[in-house]
């Protein structure tokens, strides 16, 4: 089980990646839309296994659009992946 400072760092780095992804301007507009809406959703209160799953649909959701540069395709499955081990470590 994760302690709650060591969920709290998981999700700040997450949070850096996804703010690196929303201002990428190479990144298309619904996509980085979709960024954001994950990262409210996971940084509203609430039980964090609800917040985590919200989070990884918005994301799972634009992770395959056709104009997403592989850099930023990159950046969303690894978000994804801590997201996922956070989930599951839980």
């Amino acid at each position: 089980m994760v302690d709650n400072q060591e969920l709290n760092d998981k999700i700040k780095e997450i949070n850096v990646q996804m703010d690196m992804l929303i201002n990428d301007t190479s990144v298309p507009k619904n996509v980085r839309s979709a960024i954001s809406d994950a990262k409210v959703k996971l940084n509203k209160d609430g039980e964090y296994t609800i917040r985590i799953s919200s989070a990884i649909y918005n994301l799972d959701s634009v992770s395959n659009d056709i104009n997403l540069p592989p850099q930023a395709r990159t950046m969303i499955w690894s978000v994804l992946s801590m997201l996922e081990s956070i989930k599951e470590g839980h």
